[in-house]
């Protein structure tokens, strides 16, 4: 549990006024002293975040904010950052005081209503002064059940919020899905094509790979690996014809013409569309590449920060790919880790890495920004195949069309 990748990990964000409790509070749920606590307001300026096994949820992260009501410039910049971190929020705990919430608080509440997001409340300090009972009903008709408590003083506020947090939590962490559950069966043969290139880390595979086999062999699956200049030679000596290649995308050109057709095809990087994203928009932002003009910006994103090599996917060659496809003269910027504009109106398309760093609520969030802004959204794996044309051939074995 504690090497989970951070992008597979519950994120509960902790989300109040200066000086509330919030980080009274992480260092209470933690059980250690994370974040630095002060009555000092607006002490904390960053998010701090803690990485976890917080039974019965098991692997979380927990993300302290910097105050919704900061104030000066710095504050300001302090709570842009506390709204990026909506983005990846799976679970909300909206702390206060005695005082109760006002239009700080509610407007939190309506952002993440909106958002989806189960939203906690928690009413801290009552040691100093207890809440009226006014105040308590009008937290109420927000949020049930709010929990009142001294963090100072009682330490039992974490077994009851435990309870509450198993209560709204998503059934995906619950019962996490499968990758490649609903389209394989017990018994079958699997190929993944890993190409060991310089974009491949030394003596190890990247995440997707791992999980994509670790996911099969859960599945009961026979599972073989080769690289995209061995694949030939390993499909014909296999007794048995494999169900599924699942290839690395940058390799689709060769492996798409050595798998036979009655085999099916995909990548890595489309099934963590699927796993992380909504495969079906992708699917549908793809078809939009045709209708790029001249000078248009397209705008690539990845989901963690690497050092970038001769040959890049996402600098160099979804660049090449798009302009011999469209014969336009476009235009690239890159976003990487939760660095995401807001002024998406400039973009005429959006492509996503395969967010294997990324949890799926911040790419959920990511569409759900491009489709208020009728920006259209794509991915590595979903782009390379469109403009190699063998896009549906891809996400066939998904049923994207039904």
């Amino acid at each position: 549990m504690q090497t989970t990748p951070k992008a597979n990990r519950l994120h509960i964000g902790i989300f109040g006024k200066r000086n509330a409790g919030k980080s009274t509070l992480l260092n209470s749920l933690v059980n250690q002293d994370i974040s630095i606590v002060s009555p000092t307001a607006g002490t904390t300026t960053d998010a701090v975040e803690k990485t976890m096994e917080f039974l019965p949820l098991g692997p979380v992260v927990f993300i302290d904010t910097a105050g919704v009501d900061d104030v000066g410039d710095l504050g300001g910049k302090r709570i842009e950052k506390t709204k990026k971190i909506f983005d990846r929020t799976d679970i909300a705990i909206i702390i206060c005081d005695y005082n109760g919430w006002d239009d700080y608080e509610i407007a939190l509440y309506k952002e993440f209503q909106e958002r989806n997001i189960p939203v906690l409340s928690v009413i801290n300090k009552l040691d100093e002064q207890d809440i009226t009972q006014d105040k308590f009903e009008e937290i109420q008709k927000y949020v049930k059940n709010p929990l009142k408590t001294s963090l100072k003083q009682n330490r039992e506020i974490v077994y009851r919020l435990k309870e509450q947090l198993v209560n709204v939590c998503p059934d995906d962490f619950i019962t996490p899905p499968s990758i490649t559950g609903d389209i394989v069966t017990q018994g079958d043969t699997v190929v993944l094509v890993i190409p060991v290139d310089k974009e491949a880390p030394k003596g190890r595979l990247i995440l997707p790979q791992v999980q994509v086999l670790r996911d099969l062999l859960d599945n009961r699956c026979k599972v073989f690996v080769t690289q995209d200049t061995e694949l030939k030679q390993t499909l014909n000596e296999l007794k048995n014809k494999p169900k599924l290649v699942i290839t690395d995308s940058q390799a689709f050109a060769s492996v798409s013409k050595d798998v036979p057709d009655d085999i099916e095809l995909t990548s890595f990087s489309i099934l963590f569309a699927r796993l992380k994203g909504d495969l079906r928009e992708f699917y549908e932002g793809a078809k939009q590449i045709d209708s790029l003009k001249d000078n248009d910006v397209v705008m690539i994103c990845e989901s963690c920060s690497h050092h970038q090599i001769e040959d890049d996917i996402a600098r160099v060659k979804i660049p090449k790919l798009l302009t011999k496809k469209t014969g336009k003269n476009l235009q690239f910027v890159y976003r990487s880790g939760h660095d995401f504009p807001q002024d998406l109106e400039k973009y005429s398309l959006l492509i996503h890495c395969g967010a294997c760093m990324t949890n799926r609520k911040e790419v959920l969030s990511r569409i759900m920004k491009c489709k208020k802004a009728d920006l259209p959204v794509s991915n590595y794996g979903i782009v390379i195949s469109y403009c190699l044309g063998i896009l549906d051939r891809a996400v066939k074995p998904f049923n994207i069309k039904n």
